[in-house]
């Protein structure tokens, strides 16, 4: 009998793994073709089969994917968001040529040009920030002077919040918008930015399966300008209303974009003015979140969707109630990791069950004022709210670092 095989376009260093461990638990052989198969780790630690390839030459992905199809039977297709989430149109044009469930490419495409996004919301009625398009640094004032300072600059193109920041005034603003059209920032499409209202409130992620909403987390940042995760609590504490304005926000949200195959996430906040919708993500939302909506609903996302791309009935039943949160801890300074202590001891506290450090003693530390910030996490989780939140924090309490800086031109 030939080998089902699941083929994923470009890898993820967060979720990535729990893509091939599903793959494998539903028989399948999961093959990942990726433009640099070893940045990915956890590929040849547990032996899974990778091909390197132009993952942005889609004749080259078609190529790869029928000298695949000659030796296994290609039961789906799926993508991983890069640094500008083209992973995931040309997964959906690959389940296109070759007769596959999947989403709409074209879809897939506008959702994620956040100003094409913008303004397929807005035109629906759905509530979005202030925003205007700025392809250089006098659009950008531009932008500024009419939605009111302080702004959010951002990358049109880009994913976990990469070049995003907070510009509180002018200068900001200015030194913002150098760097992102300076040469720094990596661009793979032509350089453009879209500057936006900041809309102040309370965050919430709305993560949804079809047109299912699964379960609504409450978010929060690190410390301003940047917006780097720091932690998501699943279920979040609302009121019978507020979660329903939410979802309904959520799948007004969809049927604008013309979503609804298979997973996406929606980043709100929650103003004066109600929920505003800052962000819509055509994915499984990015680590650890399926871990912990597995843990608080017992729904896994990463299998379900593996299901939806092969064409399989998916389960999207919750099993049970608690609630999970995590922590992610960030980096506080550029240097060199001397040590860490009490990562040992937080993991043994009663309810956490994940601790983990992604890096090691002697690592150099250069933020980015972006996911690549974080150091580690910790997920915990209990019936209640209350005793999450505590459990959380007594572990992270346990931990400690110390980062050196490095040394100066003159030492």
């Amino acid at each position: 009998m030939t080998k089902r095989a699941l083929i994923l376009v470009e890898g993820h260093s967060g979720i990535g793994l729990l893509y091939v461990k599903a793959a494998r638990r539903l028989g399948l052989h999961p093959i990942t073709l990726s433009a640099n198969p070893t940045q990915y780790d956890y590929l040849m630690a547990e032996g899974i089969e990778a091909i390197r390839v132009d993952t942005d030459n889609l004749d080259a992905l078609i190529h790869e994917c029928a000298r695949v199809r000659a030796t296994f039977d290609i039961s789906g297709i799926t993508g991983f968001s890069g640094a500008d989430e083209s992973a995931c149109v040309m997964a959906s044009e690959l389940c296109r040529r070759f007769d596959l469930p999947g989403p709409n490419p074209a879809s897939i495409e506008r959702c994620c040009n956040k100003f094409t996004q913008r303004q397929l919301l807005a035109k629906a009625g759905v509530p979005v920030p202030a925003y205007r398009l700025a392809r250089n640094a006098t659009d950008a004032e531009r932008a500024a002077e009419e939605i009111g300072l302080p702004v959010v600059l951002k990358p049109v193109v880009g994913s976990g919040s990469s070049g995003v920041q907070l510009c509180r005034n002018a200068d900001e603003l200015a030194e913002h918008t150098a760097y992102l059209l300076g040469g720094d920032h990596i661009w793979r499409s032509s350089p453009s930015l879209l500057v936006e209202e900041f809309a102040q409130g309370a965050h919430y992620g709305a993560q949804m399966m079809g047109n299912a909403v699964i379960g609504i987390s409450a978010t929060g940042f690190g410390p301003p300008p940047q917006f780097v995760y720091r932690e998501s609590i699943f279920p979040v504490a609302l009121t019978d209303e507020e979660y329903e304005r939410l979802a309904d926000v959520s799948l007004s949200c969809l049927r604008a974009l013309d979503l609804g195959w298979g997973p996406s996430n929606v980043e709100l906040r929650w103003t004066k003015l109600g929920p505003i919708v800052i962000e819509v993500n055509p994915r499984v939302g990015g680590a650890p979140t399926p871990r912990l909506v597995q843990v608080a609903y017992g729904v896994d996302l990463v299998t379900e969707h593996i299901k939806a791309v092969i064409g399989d009935e998916w389960d999207l039943r919750r099993r049970h109630s608690y609630t999970a949160a995590a922590r992610l801890l960030i980096a506080d300074r550029d240097g060199t990791l001397e040590w860490i202590s009490g990562d040992s001891q937080a993991a043994a506290v009663e309810g956490i069950i994940e601790a983990k450090f992604y890096v090691e003693p002697k690592m150099p530390i250069v933020r980015k004022g972006d996911y690549r910030d974080w150091i580690g996490h910790l997920i915990a989780v209990s019936p209640s709210f209350a005793q999450t939140t505590t459990i959380l924090q007594d572990a992270v309490d346990l931990i400690d670092w110390s980062i050196a800086p490095f040394p100066t031109p003159s030492e």
